[in-house]
């Protein structure tokens, strides 16, 4: 698989935008799908707490990136990462009080067509089926969880990869994303990405922002030539 030497060159700019088009859709989970935030503030908090680190520091940094990276970053000298992940990861599984998805996250998974949908999440494949399913969200059929790469974002290597699945180019893909780190990886896959939420950090110039789906439509039409294109209004 090659990445994009410049991806910049490939990244519309969409900000003033009304309509966007696309082939495929790429959507992270957590913050942008599903609201986990009590959650996962919760579990870093006890993480913070045992080594008496910064959890304010450790949820800047945290967001869209997968948990071992973080626990590799804070974890005091001589920790057993492996362990530690695994951890909190069990953690994580066994609560689902609050979690719930994001205004129009249903409707927009329901009016998309299902082949053209893929989740990029940086939580593994567990994680993601009980908190899609606690959202009451359908897990798409494609789905590139945590364990299914070497390189968790700021990597494009997932988003890559789910669009060679649902069989497009990256030009002709859009990624919705909520974290500075995922916003990264869907531009230097040469995607565009839409972010959506308040912890978006500060965008990149042609990076369109919402607050949720509510407002935003979609249409599905295919050509002469048999080619979809699925069209978002914001």
């Amino acid at each position: 698989m090659s990445f994009p030497a410049d991806a910049a060159t490939a990244v519309s700019a969409i900000r003033s935008a009304t309509t966007l088009t696309a082939r495929a859709v790429l959507f992270d989970m957590d913050g942008t799908l599903v609201d986990s935030t009590a959650i996962v503030e919760q579990v870093w908090g006890e993480f913070a707490a045992r080594y008496a680190l910064d959890l304010a520091e450790i949820l800047r940094t945290s967001h869209g990136v997968q948990a071992g990276d973080t626990v590799r970053r804070f974890a005091p000298a001589g920790s057993d990462v492996v362990a530690l992940t695994a951890e909190l990861g069990a953690m994580e599984r066994v609560r689902t009080e609050g979690i719930v998805a994001l205004p129009g996250a249903a409707d927009l998974l329901r009016s998309l067509p299902a082949d053209a949908v893929a989740l990029v999440t940086s939580a593994d494949r567990i994680l993601a089926d009980i908190r899609m399913g606690a959202a009451g969200l359908a897990m798409p059929a494609t789905a590139v969880t945590a364990d299914l790469v070497t390189r968790g974002k700021p990597h494009p290597e997932g988003y890559l990869r789910a669009a060679e699945l649902l069989g497009v180019d990256p030009a002709n893909a859009v990624v919705f994303e909520d974290a500075p780190a995922g916003i990264a990886a869907g531009l230097a896959a040469g995607i565009r990405t839409v972010a959506i939420g308040p912890n978006t950090g500060e965008l990149p110039d042609g990076v369109l922002h919402i607050d949720d789906y509510s407002g935003v439509s979609v249409t599905t039409a295919v050509d002469d030539a048999g080619v979809r294109t699925i069209s978002f209004r914001f």
